[in-house]
């Protein structure tokens, strides 16, 4: 028992047509810079993981999501040094707009069996094969 408080992280595989996932990658200042990561975001208070993503997409990325676009595929649980993350992870294939970098983040769509060419945090790297199995 590590004693940690647990991080509720909601992140979203958004797939485009050719079947790429958008990954985002850390700005400088942040924990973890440079690294690449799925779209998303700490859940609120009195938040659901779907609102936050929809908050979350909209302020990161510009695009509009509906709930019922969101499913549910995975999730991951790690012990990082000050905390424990709980990441639900949602695939998204339909949404509204232009994805652009909002707070300037570098964005890439990448192949599913690119995702490992791809330094990432710990936390995200076991979601690499599932979503391969599912592509």
């Amino acid at each position: 028992m590590t004693g940690l408080g647990v991080l509720l992280v909601s992140a979203c595989a958004l797939v485009d047509v050719d079947g790429r996932v958008l990954l985002a990658q850390r700005p400088e200042g942040k924990s973890m810079a440079g690294l690449w990561e799925f779209p998303g975001g700490k859940v609120e208070d009195g938040e659901t993981p779907e609102a936050t993503l929809i908050r979350e997409l909209k302020e990161e990325l510009d695009i509009d999501v509906t709930a019922s676009c969101l499913a549910p595929l995975s999730f991951t649980s790690h012990a990082y040094e000050k905390f424990h993350l709980l990441m639900p992870l949602y695939v998204c294939r339909r949404w509204h707009g232009q994805v652009t970098a909002m707070e300037g983040q570098q964005l890439a769509w990448v192949r599913p069996v690119r995702l490992n060419d791809y330094p990432m945090p710990p936390a995200d790297i076991p979601l690499i094969p599932v979503l391969r199995d599912l592509l």
